[in-house]
């Protein structure tokens, strides 16, 4: 049994409302590609677009019927009723939508007697004539129908008896689902919960909730749709969506399962909930929101030193649930606001034994906080912190050299070129060792000089490399004064760190960063590789 069959419907339109949000664009292939992450974590429909509106979309459900092999989900179509003044077999787009071949259509339809008069300029009778029509020939070619009543909350306070009308007519026809949306997302929880008990005293059939997020309460409107009595929540992959955005289907998900009670997805697939929501942010090309609810990486991550204290005696203390029930991590973030306890549990995250060793942890506090003043940040660089615990442990890994002098130049020729160098002057082992390299920049100069200065010593550092940069300007005193932060990932090819340097001087910030990176990449690989 897939899950579209279940008591409750999650619906998910990332493909079609989601793909609205300004600077989405995706490919046939992105499409396809997130319809097979969506179906990995047991959603029971997924919209896939509109076809005969789109070309891309026809494409999509064209490949869709030999590349997409879903377990869970069943693929819908997307479109609308017949318009008006036109024999539903004579309508190209209901037509195009069997020929999508999908066993699912979802119709927009609309239920505000305004819209009605005035966008689609027929009149209220005509209206529901067309749905009717247009859902009793799709369940005539065995497609089960969903009918999506467009503006369904502002038509029900303009008049409340039409809306009503529409899905009666719908479920005359034979449509399984009529879906009441807050198209402008307007509404608030308690005006849903009144509209939909009010709706469903008034009709049978299973209804569902479509929910806008202008007001910031698309998931808590629907979690308010469903203890009014609907059984089935339409969303999108991260809230995208137009606007303001959709309600987010992760968020819906883990309310669902974890907070009501309904086992909305089947149980092995709550855990890929993070997995897939990065993932999905990855083929949209945007940022993964840290913040997001259940599946951001900072949704379980605790600053304060008092939460810290409590979650050191049991995680549950300060965490509303398990994280890995929804695929996600606790982290323990060290900044000023730290304690020892704090320092004690991200130690025991990074793999470091405090135990038994009180008198550095609060070493370690202190120097923490001194370094906050001064502009230094742990939260994002877990390799720097690692080193500094390190190196107040009675076995603290020696450096890997000692510095005498570095020095790096930019250089710009007549012709456009610049050409960036660096020469560095170590000791390592006791032997004097001088290094010069190029790179597209002085940061990247010195971090070709230093690998190369130590790579016969520590032939891991060969298969390091710079992955991000990141630069933060603090504390500007005028001028060009001011003091930098420079934040460095790197990786090995297996795994990636980050790394923190503050100074005045950009360059400066960027050695110590450096530095950190190499010393943590032999750190993690000690034997030569």
């Amino acid at each position: 049994m897939t899950t579209s069959d279940t008591d409750f419907h999650v619906f998910d339109t990332t493909l079609r409302d989601g793909a609205q949000r300004e600077g989405v664009s995706y490919s046939v292939a992105d499409k396809l590609a997130v319809a097979r992450l969506l179906d990995e974590i047991g959603v029971g429909f997924i919209e896939g677009g509109w076809p005969g509106a789109l070309p891309k979309d026809t494409e999509f459900f064209a490949r869709a019927r030999t590349e997409l092999k879903l377990r869970h989900a069943q693929l819908v179509a997307f479109g609308a009723t017949r318009k008006a003044g036109v024999r539903v077999e004579d309508d190209l787009q209901v037509r195009a939508l069997l020929d999508a071949g999908t066993p699912v259509v979802c119709l927009v339809a609309k239920s505000d007697v305004r819209h009605v008069r005035e966008a689609l300029r027929t009149t209220l009778e005509e209206n529901l004539a067309m749905v009717a029509d247009t859902v009793a020939f799709l369940v005539s070619h065995g497609r089960r129908v969903f009918v999506d009543c467009e503006h369904f909350f502002d038509g029900h306070a303009a008049d409340p008896e039409y809306g009503v009308a529409v899905l009666r007519a719908a479920f005359d026809a034979g449509a399984e689902v009529g879906v009441l949306c807050d198209t402008n997302g307007g509404m608030l929880p308690s005006g849903v919960g009144r509209v939909v008990a009010d709706v469903r005293a008034r009709v049978s059939g299973r209804l569902g909730i479509h929910c806008q997020d202008d007001t910031g309460c698309a998931v808590a409107n629907s979690l308010a749709a469903v203890e009014a009595g609907v059984t089935h929540v339409q969303g999108t992959a991260n809230g995208y969506g137009e606007r303001a955005g959709n309600a987010d289907t992760f968020a819906l998900i883990g309310n669902l399962v974890t907070k009501m009670g309904l086992p909305v997805v089947p149980a092995e697939c709550l855990p890929e909930l993070q997995r897939v929501s990065h993932a999905i942010a990855e083929l949209a090309n945007i940022a993964p929101d840290d913040h997001q609810p259940f599946v951001g990486a900072s949704a379980f991550a605790h600053k304060a030193g008092l939460h810290a204290s409590a979650i050191k005696v049991s995680p549950e203390l300060y965490n509303h649930l398990d994280p890995a029930v929804v695929g996600n991590d606790m982290r323990i973030l060290v900044t000023e606001m730290a304690g020892r306890a704090s320092v004690e549990l991200k130690g025991r995250e990074l793999g470091v034994d405090l135990s038994g060793h009180a008198d550095a942890i609060g070493r370690v506090v202190d120097r923490v906080k001194v370094l906050e003043a001064d502009g230094w940040s742990f939260e994002a660089a877990d390799a720097s912190f690692e080193l500094l615990l390190r190196d107040q442990l009675p076995d603290a890994p020696a450096p890997l050299f000692e510095l005498e002098s570095y020095k790096t130049s930019v250089e710009h020729w007549g012709n456009g070129v610049v050409v960036s160098e660096a020469t560095v002057k170590v000791h390592v082992d006791g032997e004097r060792i001088i290094s010069t390299a190029e790179g597209n920049g002085p940061v990247n100069a010195l971090d070709n000089a230093l690998r190369q200065a130590l790579v016969n010593r520590y032939p891991q550092l060969a298969d390091v490399a710079l992955a991000d940069y990141k630069v933060r300007i603090l504390g500007w005193r005028g001028g060009t004064s001011a003091t930098t932060r420079v934040l460095i990932d790197t990786t090995d090819g297996v795994g990636e760190w980050t790394t923190v340097g503050v100074h005045a001087n950009i360059v400066e910030a960027s050695w110590h960063a450096l530095v950190d990176a190499m010393t943590y990449a032999v750190l993690r690989r000690p034997a030569a590789g």
